[in-house]
């Protein structure tokens, strides 16, 4: 059966946040949840387009709970900023929902920490978030952190000895592909540490295959094959939403679109990578995580 918006269970009484929640898969995953009666934080960069998406959850969905908070995933102290508004202001956290990404841009940038965009953002920024995030998850009777991730990490290369691309050439693919590896390793290395603990919450990740979004604005060309051949976020954006909802997911799944090598149809579980399954890269990864960031992971308390 194929798996699709209406499978998603009711979700009254939970509390999502979906970063990267104004355009795209990010919107429609936040439009669902907030639609099934989940409390839902739009976690964006912008407060125009995130207001503006949570208008047009609220046309669709007029008694929906959509609230907007501030969130710059290329700065530290924006995300700490964040965290700490969302801990003062709720007890517990059912849904993270880390979606927000950079894709390629032209010329190697640097968020305000120094990083490199993408590896930054993508990464970077998901892992300070989830860090800081993990108590409030924990309070939750069954939480999960759904970490969206592409295609592109079966080429992507993790350079532990230089992640921000400071000594070797820059290449916006490769870099790429490092961050959404990267996602993944940090997923389950995430789901590892947390069953260790026995924690309640779990970590699932997900790919949207190839589905036409913004994220695509820097890839020369993509216009045309977007119109051709690629699926529509609302499409794109069920792996996430069967990651972050399906009663059946255990800790470590991973999901993506069943149809053309990945880049299209219903969600179901996938494979990915060996070496994103590395549970010594992936250690060495979440070390190395928590240098840059400064923010260290305490598993004693959940």
């Amino acid at each position: 059966m194929k798996w699709t918006r209406e499978r998603v269970p009711d979700q009254s009484g939970k509390l999502a946040i979906v970063t990267g929640a104004n355009s795209g898969i990010g919107f429609v995953t936040a439009q669902v949840l907030a639609e099934r009666g989940a409390r839902v934080i739009l976690a964006c960069r912008s407060q125009e387009r995130a207001d503006a998406a949570r208008d047009r959850i609220l046309r669709s969905a007029p008694s929906a709970n959509v609230l907007v908070s501030l969130l710059d995933l290329s700065s530290l102290a924006s995300i700490q900023a964040f965290a700490e508004r969302t801990r003062e202001s709720e007890v517990l956290l059912d849904l993270l929902i880390n979606n927000a990404g950079i894709m390629m841009p032209p010329k190697r940038t640097t968020t305000s920490d120094g990083f490199e965009m993408q590896i930054g953002v993508n990464h970077l920024g998901h892992f300070s978030l989830t860090a800081q995030l993990l108590p409030l998850l924990n309070n939750a009777p069954a939480a999960r952190v759904v970490t969206v991730s592409s295609l592109a990490h079966y080429k992507g290369r993790v350079h532990l000895d230089d992640l921000n691309f400071e000594r070797r050439s820059y290449w916006r693919i490769a870099s790429y592909g490092q961050s959404k590896r990267a996602n993944l390793l940090f997923t389950f290395e995430l789901d590892r540490r947390l069953k260790a603990a026995g924690a309640r919450t779990i970590s699932t990740a997900a790919h949207p295959g190839w589905t036409s979004t913004d994220l695509q604005r820097n890839i020369p060309g993509a216009g045309l094959f977007n119109a051709v051949m690629a699926m529509k976020p609302a499409q794109g954006a069920l792996p996430t939403l069967r990651a972050a909802t399906d009663p059946e997911v255990r800790g470590g799944d991973y999901f993506g679109p069943k149809g053309m090598s990945g880049t299209r149809g219903y969600p179901v579980r996938v494979g990915c990578a060996r070496a994103a399954k590395d549970p010594s890269q992936a250690a060495k990864l979440w070390s190395l995580s928590e240098e840059l960031t400064g923010q260290a992971v305490s598993m004693h308390n959940l």
